[in-house]
């Protein structure tokens, strides 16, 4: 059997590293089985040293589609947690991929920063992004120097920083045994 795949997108500081372990902890209570494919597991290959030009950037969603293809179309099941600043990735996946869903992890730009702010563990993910953005360090963090173009069709939107982790991550549960599973 096939698996699926759900991506988890949002701006930096959403909540997709979180809840993404959070939903794989959920479903294993309930015997479903998941693996994780974040955006920076691809990068520590590809551009150990990331520029984060679009050109990179489609080099590296690019892979990042292909290898959820490649585990679904084995029977693995796939959250992609990647921030995937442009809806072109996204939609790629959903082309791709039979079984697929997009959640937009809404989340205002504030709130994310003070997050990333406060954050300690970053699952890979490069760190003070925000604070780059500001002082002009950095152009391409999404949702300040680089577009964010939110979701035309995602299949679930939460709030994330109205509802807390475990909530959104049953709401993704619930959503995956429905529509997926």
């Amino acid at each position: 059997m096939q698996g699926w795949a759900i991506w988890l997108t949002g701006i930096p500081g959403s909540g997709k590293s979180t809840l993404a372990r959070i939903v794989v902890r959920g479903l294993r209570e309930r015997h479903v089985y998941a693996q994780i494919l974040s955006i920076e597991m691809i990068r520590e290959v590809l551009t150990p040293r990331p520029d984060y030009s679009e050109k990179e950037r489609d080099i590296v969603y690019g892979t990042l589609v292909f290898v959820a293809k490649l585990l679904t179309r084995n029977g693995v099941n796939v959250i992609i947690d990647a921030t995937a600043n442009r809806r072109k990735y996204r939609e790629a996946a959903r082309r791709r991929i039979r079984r697929f869903a997009e959640i937009y992890l809404k989340c205002p730009l504030e709130v994310c920063m003070k997050r990333e702010r406060k954050r300690k563990r970053t699952f890979g993910a490069p760190t003070k992004i925000y604070l780059k953005a500001k002082t002009g360090a950095s152009k391409t963090v999404p949702g300040l120097g680089a577009p964010y173009e939110e979701p035309l069709s995602a299949e679930l939107v939460l709030d994330t920083a109205l509802s807390r982790p475990n909530k959104c991550a049953e709401e993704i549960i619930r959503m995956i045994l429905a529509k997926l599973g």
